[in-house]
């Protein structure tokens, strides 16, 4: 077998008109070697033609495995079959039958319209925040990024439930991206949805903001990947060398740190996202002028004991209104309860758990209210004809009390 290189220089000579038998002899080889590599589309390759080996040995109990388990682990199958060999030898095997029981499931390039779509995430930042009540934790970050500009909007947020989730989307929404995008694009995130059914208030929640929820099927993170590839330039670009002290201050930070990464140039795009979002603003819906239902709502009747729980937390109310119904809400920032209307408490959102947070003026109402509770007269005692006054006795008796 020739080499590449004489199969090269063949051709070049036999296109130069130099007859095959001066080659051979120039080369000192057959002519019919001359003739082969003339006819060849493509350079000689040497070709082992192969022969059984210690995997196939093993290789009908792999693949009576893999038509029930495409995707079990190299090691698992190894395993099962009593592979005692080289894993590596093992793997290289197995990955060349693999893909006939596992058929490829390609993710296209998508094009994305100004205006169209935002995609949406929850970024958990491995990193210990301050908390209320000497707690630390790590509360998610709220990741929305505007497809067709990559503009990236982020906030902290308390916890991932429904009300802390449409509140920090209310918030990006008004605050950073100041417009609405037709389309919101989230995973099977929990305070969203399931299944294709949006959790409680979420629909309520678009049907305000006029956009559609696009809820992607599991095992997609293709379809947003601009959000998910931004969650890594977070965590890579943002979060080292920082030190946080509060939530409010991880925000403060992350807000003036955006600034700047929106004013980077993006190879997708071949633009920076701060020249790209007036255009993507231009082609949003407008912000609605009256804000939906966000945070948490509820109606409760308030006990002798003058608290109330949000979000694991308790709240102290005017003891005054003990007894009757009261609503109470909460956004990201504030906790408010109100009886018919008229506020009768409110209190600085805690970010920590089974913390109770207790006002003052409260307190000083509810002892209030207590001592006039002890101090009453007893009900009745006027009235009833068995309790006479004990000087009617003394008058009976002659007695003088001075």
């Amino acid at each position: 077998m020739i080499t590449v290189e004489d199969w090269a220089l063949i051709r070049r000579l036999h296109a130069e008109g130099v007859p095959k038998s001066q080659i051979a002899s120039r080369l000192g080889i057959l002519r019919n070697t001359v003739a082969k590599a003339v006819a060849a589309s493509r350079p000689p390759r040497y070709e082992r033609s192969a022969g059984p080996n210690a995997f196939s040995d093993v290789e009908p109990a792999v693949r009576a495995l893999l038509a029930e388990h495409p995707s079990m682990p190299a090691t698992v199958l190894a395993e099962r079959v009593g592979w005692s060999g080289s894993i590596t030898w093992f793997r290289d095997n197995l990955r060349a039958i693999r893909r006939e029981y596992a058929p490829p499931d390609p993710a296209d390039r998508l094009s994305y319209r100004p205006g169209d779509q935002v995609q949406c995430d929850l970024w958990f930042p491995p990193a210990r925040i301050p908390l209320d009540d000497a707690q630390q934790g790590s509360p998610p970050v709220l990741v929305m990024v505007c497809s067709s500009s990559r503009f990236v909007t982020a906030v902290m947020i308390p916890s991932r439930t429904t009300g802390d989730l449409l509140a920090g989307m209310w918030h990006l929404v008004v605050e950073q991206i100041q417009g609405v995008p037709r389309r919101w694009v989230w995973d099977n995130e929990s305070g969203i949805g399931r299944g294709g059914r949006p959790a409680e208030g979420v629909a309520a929640f678009m049907g305000t903001m006029a956009a559609t929820l696009v809820q992607l099927k599991p095992y997609d993170p293709e379809s947003k990947g601009i959000v998910e590839r931004t969650n890594g330039y977070l965590e890579t670009s943002f979060l080292p060398g920082r030190s946080f002290a509060s939530p409010a201050d991880f925000n403060a930070q992350l807000r003036q740190w955006l600034v700047g990464a929106n004013t980077r140039r993006v190879r997708a795009i071949a633009a920076r996202p701060a020249e790209l979002i007036a255009a993507d603003r231009a082609a949003m819906l407008p912000v609605p002028p009256v804000a939906p239902a966000v945070g948490h709502r509820s109606w409760v009747r308030l006990g002798r004991d003058y608290y109330v729980r949000v979000a694991g937390n308790d709240y102290s109310v005017d003891p005054s209104v003990s007894g009757a119904m009261v609503e109470v809400t909460a956004d990201l920032d504030r906790v408010l309860v109100r009886h018919q209307g008229r506020v009768v408490a409110e209190h600085a959102r805690c970010w920590a758990s089974a913390t109770t947070v207790t006002d003052p003026a409260h307190v000083a109402t509810a002892a209030m209210l207590r001592r006039a509770y002890q101090q009453r007269p007893h009900p009745g005692a006027e009235a009833d004809p068995l309790v006479r006054d004990l000087a009617d006795y003394d008058r009976a008796f002659g007695i003088e009390v001075a």
